[in-house]
């Protein structure tokens, strides 16, 4: 464990060196191998990123090269090897992920704490409509377990799968409980809501109100407007 600062915090990072850390590969291998193995779906993966981070972890001496292969007409491939620096970085970043609690930012998280910009009648029709989306991601997720568990595929490879249906069911739960409060007005949720909306609306129009009033005459542009009547 250390407490300086990374060079970099890009989770795809972690993930090439986790795979150099296995074996040597190039980059066209390293992106079949995270496809193949479904970690798009926790890891954002494009080529442009991909390419990127390895820059970096060369900058950083994390991996170097190991040699370029050159197959007849084909563009030649660089392969990749994990260094020591770079498997003691891989090693204490793991152990720092999974220990400690970092703040992330959801984007629905966002939106939430700033709902009183919407009417809490049409947030509602929204919480519906999200709902019936995440019944979807749930289906997609009880799909996966099917399938893993008709190819005993070992619960290792799946975990990051229980970890996202985990949090989604948690969302779920909370946007289900947030709807049914916004509709049975509990603890006065909704009218406090419309009251407080109402009075920031009405201090919106009289602040436009007063900037209008206060706004400086163009002079020159009346008498071009008088002399164009």
């Amino acid at each position: 464990m250390t407490d300086r600062k990374r060079p970099f915090q890009n989770p795809l990072a972690l993930a090439v060196l986790v795979l150099l850390w296995e074996r040597p590969m190039h980059p066209y291998e390293m992106a079949a191998t995270l496809r193949e193995r479904h970690k798009e779906t926790s890891i954002k993966l494009n080529y442009g990123s991909l390419y990127t981070v390895i820059e970096q972890l060369l900058r950083e001496k994390f991996i170097s090269v190991r040699e370029i292969l050159k197959e007849g007409r084909r563009p030649e491939k660089t392969v990749y090897e994990i260094q020591a620096e770079g498997e003691t970085e891989l090693v204490e970043w793991m152990r720092e992920l999974v220990c400690s609690p970092v703040k992330e930012y959801p984007q629905f998280e966002a939106a939430i704490s700033l709902l009183p910009v919407l009417p809490p009648e049409e947030v509602a029709d929204l919480l519906e409509i999200r709902l019936g989306l995440l019944d979807k991601t749930i289906e997609g997720f009880d799909h996966e377990d099917r399938v893993c568990r008709e190819m005993n595929l070992p619960r290792l490879f799946s975990l990051e799968g229980e970890y996202a249906k985990a949090i989604i069911l948690a969302e779920y739960k909370f946007t289900k409980d947030l709807l049914s409060d916004i509709r049975s007005d509990a603890g006065r949720l909704r009218s406090m809501w419309s009251d407080a909306r109402r009075a920031l609306l009405r201090s919106r129009t009289s602040a436009r109100k007063k900037g209008k009033a206060s706004k400086p005459v163009d002079k020159k542009a009346e008498k071009q407007r008088g002399a164009k009547t």
